[in-house]
């Protein structure tokens, strides 16, 4: 509510930006549908974005803002920065699942492990007064 009501501070169509975002005249579940969506969304969405950078930049290059002709010098950017590229994917990917299928707990909390007592509450959770 905070967040979305930062958008009604706009002058004249504030509040119709707010009213779109949730819904409503109030946060209610098709505000929740709406954030939901755009939460699952967005990483593939930045993931379909970095593709199509990283496609452009190996398609046509880096700029070269001196105007250098360096045409010499280059190496072209598909065969061998493309398996460069897929190289680096492929080791982090292997990284990544090794860790997460036979080390799922690497890097969780030690206090995660500490069997739980219904009569004693632990000593680092103290009320706010």
């Amino acid at each position: 509510t905070v967040l979305t009501n930062l958008f009604s501070a706009i002058p004249k169509i504030g509040s119709s930006i707010v009213a779109l975002l949730w819904g409503g005249d109030c946060v209610c579940d098709a505000t929740l549908k709406r954030f939901f969506a755009l939460h699952f969304l967005m990483p593939f969405i930045l993931l379909v974005l970095l593709m199509v950078h990283v496609g452009f930049l190996h398609t046509t290059g880096s700029s070269n803002p001196l105007g250098i002709d360096t045409s010499t010098q280059t190496v072209p950017f598909y065969p061998y920065y493309f398996y460069k590229d897929l190289l680096g994917i492929g080791w982090y990917m292997v990284i990544l699942f090794t860790i997460a299928m036979c080390f799922p707990d690497l890097f969780a909390d030690p206090e995660n492990f500490i069997r739980a007592d219904p009569v004693k509450t632990p000593l680092h959770i103290q009320p706010e007064w």
